[in-house]
């Protein structure tokens, strides 16, 4: 499998957030761009390609590092067909990633893509959950076996176009290759790897920054 490309999903409104997190400054570059630059670099061949999929009022915009961008749909799922439908043909491994989280850095990418070169038909990164957990309606869940999924998820690419094809809807794109039967591997994630969802979150990722803490 040589061709990498890679969908960067950042077509949310940020409604938690209270504007689209995803243009925030962070360390003087915006979240995006954290977020498409370390796609780039694991996209880097004359044959592999970096979508971006945004909201609809910015798809006329160019994005730094980007092939091609498009705009999403409403909800996360559509978006991430959005991008698949720009994805070539000739496309070997696709990865799918959150353009609100920018610490991931290329090496978390890389390290999906060779666990999909290596057999899997989903590679995902996850960290341990260290954090007591609780039903809202009451009772305590046991931790043990559980872990916090992450992106970049990587696929081989006729895997994800068929986990799609019928246009289901899920929270992650790992969890719809699962239900067709398809093997998940979960690689080692990185917990500086953060989604910015709210104002705070934004601020530790800029102390995270500041301490070149990034893979």
């Amino acid at each position: 499998m040589r061709s990498v490309w890679v969908i960067v999903v950042a077509a949310g409104s940020g409604s938690r957030f209270g504007r689209p997190k995803q243009y925030e400054e962070l360390g003087g570059r915006r979240v995006i761009d954290w977020s498409v630059a370390a796609a780039r670099a694991t996209a880097a061949g004359p044959e592999d390609g970096v979508v971006v999929v945004v909201r609809p009022d910015r798809a006329g915009e160019p994005e730094p590092d980007a092939t091609v961008v498009v705009a999403g749909g409403a909800t996360r799922s559509s978006s991430v067909r959005a991008g698949l439908a720009v994805v070539p043909g000739h496309a070997d491994v696709i990865v799918v990633h959150d353009g609100a989280r920018p610490l991931a850095g290329a090496e978390l990418f890389a390290r999906v893509v060779e666990a999909v070169r290596e057999g899997a038909d989903a590679a995902v990164p996850a960290v341990e959950v260290t954090d007591s957990l609780r039903h809202r309606s009451g009772g305590r869940v046991d931790r043990g076996g559980l872990v916090a999924v992450q992106t970049p998820q990587a696929f081989p690419a006729a895997a994800l176009r068929r986990a799609h094809a019928a246009e289901p809807e899920a929270t992650d794109d790992a969890s719809l290759v699962e239900a067709m039967g398809g093997k998940v591997v979960i690689v080692e994630g990185y917990p500086a790897n953060l989604k910015i969802t709210r104002s705070i979150d934004l601020a530790i990722a800029e102390a995270l920054l500041r301490f070149g803490e990034t893979r």
